[in-house]
């Protein structure tokens, strides 16, 4: 199928957030590759969105091939994965935009802020791919459970990351997902966002709920 939108690399796509981003932008008429280490799960993914939707837009290769043949990619790995990962795609991803959604959780404390040496999870893949590379968060605070169907979603979408045509391209996905974002600055601003992430988690736990999400408002 001809298409003039990106082709979109979610590297750890058979997860439960990748698949259900997945999910949302195939059925916006993007075409996903499903990257994961494992060659046979990606495809099973892959075959499994292409099932639901009635389309053939979802391949499924090992992260690196799917790195290499994507214009856009997007990281939705754990973050014991995150440095490996990133180390394993960078020669791939030079001239593109990477989408980091990794939060820096440590388990067991996944309730508490624990932020990496870099900042965050984002400054840290910036430091790991170079200058030639356009990270940019965004996604940290959308729970998988509003995903992985067609309703709206009540939640928005902050984007931090390195240069305004970037973030711009990102809030286009972050539409196409159905969903409202914003652009929240620089890449610098990716560690509020990212720490966010234990706050709901908390949030959640407190109110026996598991999709708390964020708003903006006062913002016509």
């Amino acid at each position: 199928m001809t298409s003039t939108l990106p082709t979109i690399a979610l590297l750890g796509g058979t997860g439960k957030e990748g698949k259900g981003l997945a999910y949302r932008w195939i059925k916006a008429g993007y075409s996903v590759i499903i990257g994961s280490r494992l060659l046979d799960k990606a495809q099973r993914t892959a075959r499994d969105l292409n099932e639901i939707l009635a389309k053939e837009l979802a391949d499924g290769q090992k992260n690196l091939i799917a790195a290499k043949r994507a214009d856009i990619i997007v990281l939705s790995v754990p973050y014991s994965a995150h440095k490996s990962t990133l180390e394993e795609i960078k020669d791939a991803v030079q001239g593109k935009i990477l989408v980091d959604i990794t939060v820096p959780l440590v388990p067991p404390k996944v309730t508490k802020v624990q932020m990496p040496k870099a900042g965050s999870a984002a400054q840290e893949a910036q430091e790991i791919l170079g200058k030639n590379v356009s990270v940019v968060a965004a996604f940290q605070n959308i729970s998988h459970e509003h995903l992985f169907d067609a309703h709206p979603i009540d939640c928005d979408v902050l984007v931090t990351g390195k240069g305004k045509a970037a973030r711009l391209e990102v809030l286009k996905l972050v539409k196409a997902a159905g969903m409202k974002g914003w652009d929240a600055g620089v890449i610098e601003n990716a560690a509020v966002v990212e720490g966010m992430t234990s706050l709901l988690i908390y949030i959640n736990k407190q109110n026996k709920v598991k999709s708390a999400g964020i708003k903006i408002t006062g913002v016509d």
